[in-house]
């Protein structure tokens, strides 16, 4: 039976990106060794990592002040590393809660400094994005988290920082669209959504940020030290980076962020659609704020809920339950899904809501 994958992360890959990846694992590019056997030091590897931070930084449009890092630890490490490098014990940051993720981050900083929460959209269960913000002066930066996979909201524009930096956690939508990126001082991402597998993070960062605290970093988590070393500080997980290179290869051969951001579109368009228009659905999430990546939405029935995840579980759409700590459902869209696989899950919601009458 053939498996349609909407899963939130680790998410569905580009078909060629994985035959490539599985060819590699074998011998890579033709060296008689499997890519999980060759030296992170090495000229093989070297030549994949620089070309795949040379690719980013093609994308994203920006020049040497910034670097760009591979790092381990999932995002969820990076809400803490952002604090320990960027906000002193005395100072304030700035962060927007909308969501789990958001939450999290926030939870992280308050072991480094004062945080101060500049929005919030817990009053209406994070349906929304709250843009109008209360920034105030002489923060040591303003964090938000650009697409809310767990809530199904996406930000669409910067917020304004009152002049503070910004800082913004992409896991779900980097790579999704053209973006301002250079108004963003620091960009963190865990690759398994749109630029790779899981075991890795890209970490965009304006140097020009750092070095301007007053504790003391562990070196392995002081970005100027991974900046000092290339992203070879320590052993990196070469497959997962390999991976992230091969799909950035993939996006620039398809189109770039544009044609990333026209799929996008017509995905995310085609299934909103079909949520209006079909009353057993109901969608989260308001209208001007919804994902392009995610999906949510509900059955209010919580029998019949069930059963149409039995019949996902049937007809082989995996991936559409919502995340444990919301429940409901999502569908999550991200670059590599083929419309076409879009079209056969409505086909079956459509089929199952036909059913409910």
């Amino acid at each position: 039976m053939k498996r349609y994958n909407f899963n939130s992360g680790p998410s569905i890959l580009p078909q060629e990106v994985l035959e490539q990846a599985a060819a590699a694992v074998h011998d890579f590019n033709g060296l008689g060794l499997s890519l999980l056997e060759i030296g992170h030091r090495t000229s093989w590897f070297v030549e994949v990592i620089e070309e795949a931070r040379a690719l980013i930084k093609e994308m994203m449009g920006i020049g040497d002040d910034y670097e760009v890092l591979y790092v381990q630890g999932g995002a969820t490490t990076s809400f803490m590393q952002v604090p320990m490098n960027l906000l002193d014990t005395d100072a304030t940051a700035a962060y927007v809660n909308n969501g789990i993720w958001g939450r999290k981050a926030i939870q992280e900083a308050k072991y480094f400094g004062n945080v101060e929460v500049v929005g919030s959209t817990e009053d209406r269960n994070n349906s929304y994005i709250e843009k109008k913000l209360n920034v105030p002066s002489g923060m040591s930066y303003l964090h938000f988290t650009t697409n809310n996979t767990v809530e199904g909201t996406e930000w669409f524009s910067v917020p304004d920082s009152n002049g503070a930096p910004i800082v913004a956690d992409m896991s779900s939508d980097i790579f999704s669209r053209p973006m301002d990126f250079g108004k963003y001082d620091l960009i963190y991402a865990g690759a398994q959504k749109n630029v790779g597998a899981a075991g890795v993070v890209i970490v965009v960062v304006k140097k020009d940020i750092l070095g301007k605290i007053k504790r003391s970093i562990p070196p392995i988590m002081d970005y100027r030290e991974h900046i000092k070393a290339d992203s070879l500080l320590n052993t990196p997980p070469v497959f997962a980076i390999y991976v992230s290179l091969l799909t950035l290869r993939w996006i620039k051969k398809e189109g770039g962020l544009a044609e990333m951001e026209k799929r996008a579109i017509a995905r995310s368009s085609r299934f909103y659609d079909f949520l209006d228009s079909t009353p057993l659905y109901r969608p989260l999430v308001d209208k001007e704020d919804r994902s392009r990546m995610n999906a949510t939405f509900a059955i209010d029935d919580k029998a019949v809920e069930d059963e149409f995840l039995q019949v996902c579980k049937e007809t082989g759409m995996v991936g559409v339950k919502g995340h444990r700590s919301v429940g409901g459902l999502r569908v999550s869209m991200y670059n590599a899904l083929p419309m076409e696989d879009l079209e056969a899950l409505i086909s079956v919601m459509t089929d199952f809501a036909n059913k409910k009458g």
